[in-house]
């Protein structure tokens, strides 16, 4: 990563009124923002509730995967300046970084967001300052304020006090890419928004202990709107990609070739066409906004609606090649192999969480009579819900067994794979790979 690449600081600590921060959550987002603090030599506190995520982090290992987070992991625990718990202890700010899923009926689940407000309450001091980085709602943050107030009456807050209440809060949204979380954290701006203009100044402050990027101020239901319009904005053009995909399909046109050919228009920027949409945002965050504006979201709730169907296409085309490959080949379904590449909701990462590409191989290994491989070079063992239907097995293996190629995440080791070592005649290529 070069000269982006996270280094411990080798000055002294940096000068702050936050000698302790605690982060709340030390998943894909809350351990990168953890690590980063403590290479500027402040004091650290990640809690999590799974005891296995706590007992590694003490080790100065990581339990996920993304580049330059296990070297800042590692010095900043020998260092002593990262400390994993399971409960909170008392610090001067609070960030949390818990997930937001969504409920079976599309309704954002805010729970993991209430517990660790409730978790933090008892332990908070009068001075402190409370972030809320998980995607949510339009009224999350006032919402964390309530239930706060709740817990602590003997402590002002914000909606009581106004710039005189004893805790501050304020909402700041992650927008970092998977992959690239070490380096974005540092550089992309961050959106703060505050419940006061006392709160929204303490934010800025503590993130410019790291951030190289500017901290643009607003309202905090505008920075919450802000995260869902940025996710909705990329799900309502990747929508418009899958869709044109299936058209090309019955049209017998190449829609990569296509969209090459209409992105040379200087005012056409057509993204890539996939599987599907997955990861904690993109694939959930737009359902926010519907939630809360159904008779309005009239196009958005329409692209959730594309992606979603897409893999079912997909699925589709795999049955399809399944009976073709029966008709031509006289074998049994049982006797017909076929290889999913690919289980991750993006490229050259091990983050499994909404990916169309596991839910496909899954339905697909649950329908097929036949053996169902699955090749990710990024993790090592199947979830456990998975190992019981298909195998993990790895690219030169599969090449050789399998009658049927399923072509999911355009990870790197996929792209180098040459022409010559493919002799599969069916081949469902979602990303273009091996058109």
């Amino acid at each position: 990563m070069s000269s982006t690449t996270i280094h411990f600081a080798k000055e002294e600590a940096a000068t702050t009124n936050f000698a302790t921060i605690s982060v709340i959550g030390l998943g894909y987002i809350g351990l990168p923002t953890a690590a980063i603090f403590a290479s500027h030599k402040v004091k650290v506190i990640g809690v999590d509730v799974n005891a296995d995520t706590v007992a590694t982090i003490n080790r100065g290992e990581i339990h996920i995967v993304e580049p330059d987070l296990g070297n800042a992991v590692k010095n900043a625990v020998a260092k002593d300046f990262l400390q994993a718990v399971n409960q909170p202890l008392a610090s001067d700010a609070f960030l949390i970084t818990v997930p937001t899923p969504l409920q079976d009926d599309h309704q954002p689940d805010m729970s993991f967001v209430e517990s660790a407000a409730k978790s933090i309450a008892p332990v908070l001091q009068k001075g402190n300052l409370v972030i809320l980085e998980s995607t949510s709602p339009v009224g999350a943050t006032e919402k964390m304020a309530q239930w706060l107030a709740q817990a602590r009456p003997d402590l002002s807050f914000p909606q009581q006090m106004d710039e005189k209440a004893d805790i501050n809060i304020a909402y700041c949204p992650e927008r970092v890419l998977p992959g690239r979380v070490m380096v974005e954290l540092i550089q992309n701006d961050r959106v703060i928004g505050g419940m006061s203009a006392t709160c929204s100044a303490r934010a800025c402050e503590l993130y410019q202990i790291f951030l190289q990027g500017e901290c643009v101020v607003t309202q905090c239901r505008t920075a919450e709107m802000c995260k869902l319009t940025e996710n909705s904005f990329r799900d309502v053009n990747i929508a418009f990609a899958n869709e044109l995909s299936l058209i090309c399909y019955e049209q017998a046109i190449d829609v990569w070739e296509l969209i090459n050919l209409a992105n040379r228009h200087p005012r056409v920027n057509i993204l890539q066409p996939g599987p599907g949409v997955g990861g904690h945002c993109i694939a959930v965050d737009p359902w926010f906004i519907v939630a809360q504006n159904p008779q309005l979201a009239h196009l958005i709730h329409t692209a959730r609606l594309v992606n979603d169907a897409k893999p079912q296409w997909i699925i589709d085309r795999v049955k399809a090649a399944v009976a073709d490959c029966i008709k031509t080949t006289n074998k049994r379904a049982a006797e017909v192999k076929i290889a999913c590449f690919g289980l991750a909701f993006k490229p050259d990462i091990d983050d499994l969480r909404e990916s169309p590409a596991l839910a496909i191989a899954s339905l697909v290994a649950e329908w097929h009579a036949g053996e169902t491989w699955a090749v990710e070079p990024n993790i090592e063992q199947l979830p456990p819900s998975q190992t019981s239907q298909m195998k993990l097995t790895d690219t030169d293996s599969a090449l050789q067994i399998a009658d049927i190629l399923l072509m999911l995440v355009d990870h790197h080791e996929f792209k180098a794979i040459k022409a010559e070592d493919i002799k599969q005649s069916w081949i469902i290529d979602s990303k273009g790979v091996w058109r």
